[in-house]
């Protein structure tokens, strides 16, 4: 209990912190751009109805899981394949190195040319930017695996999908949840970007639309409520991240006390 008590202090610490910063900074502004935090809370509840909550959070939240599930699924397929072959690696590198370059913000009026301006479009969008970091971690995850583990397995027989289930995925799983966080954060950024481009709901159009009319304090509302959803997100990943890497943080606990 005093354990989850001090971690719970270390987590809150910072941003009690920087909320109190924020309040007393703005609590005099008089600027219509840069409205006291207790205006902008004061709006929260009367903008962020549970209408409000369906019609927009909802929406963006399924383009992300959508285009975030596809991107996991696709680079973690490729990347597997391309980390185990190295001829396929080396045909493959030039093409993976000139296409992650490419920023995906770029690339939202091509592919409204071919999904146009739906829902596919948006889950394109935040799929190809998250499948780059899920790809190139699994691809170097793949890569690093023991020798010795991979002679062992075939030793006692162990081939096929027991092997890239049991060995070559159970080894590189650390570096693919690496993959998987990064694509986290960028899959939210896309989610937004993508929403201010011929949309008529989620969180990029409603901040978007605030900020055309000038609902400053109900704008603010709406960055609010991106940081709330990004923290509750990563929240999330950690404890699935917990749960399924439980043997990997064990050993590297175990290895620190032996050490």
């Amino acid at each position: 209990m005093k354990l989850l008590l001090q971690r719970l202090v270390f987590v809150l610490a910072l941003p009690a912190v920087l909320v109190a910063v924020w309040w007393f900074a703005s609590a005099g502004s008089t600027d219509v751009y840069w409205p006291p935090l207790r205006t902008i809370l004061k709006t929260f509840p009367d903008v962020w109805t549970g209408e409000r909550l369906i019609d927009d959070v909802l929406p963006s939240v399924s383009r992300l899981a959508a285009g975030y599930a596809a991107a996991a699924l696709v680079g973690i397929a490729l990347g597997t394949v391309i980390g185990s072959y190295q001829r396929v690696r080396a045909v493959c590198e030039p093409v993976l190195e000139f296409l992650r370059a490419v920023p995906p913000p770029v690339l939202i009026p091509v592919i409204m040319l071919f999904a146009g301006i739906g829902d596919t479009m948006k889950i394109t969008v935040i799929a190809s930017g998250c499948v780059w970091p899920i790809l190139l971690n699994t691809v170097e995850g793949v890569r690093a695996l023991d020798p010795v583990m991979a002679e062992t397995a075939r030793s006692y027989g162990i081939t096929g999908a027991a092997r890239l289930r049991e060995v070559v995925l159970r080894s590189a799983s650390p570096q693919i949840f690496t993959g998987l966080r990064q694509a986290l954060s960028i899959g939210i950024i896309l989610m937004v970007i993508s929403e201010m481009f011929a949309a008529s709901n989620g969180l990029g159009f409603t901040v978007v639309q605030f900020q055309r009319t000038f609902a400053i304090p109900d704008m603010w509302t709406g960055i609010l409520v991106l940081g709330l959803l990004g923290f509750v997100l990563s929240v999330l990943f950690q404890l699935v991240e917990r749960r399924v890497l439980g043997w990997y943080h064990g050993l590297r606990a175990s290895t620190r006390r032996s050490s």
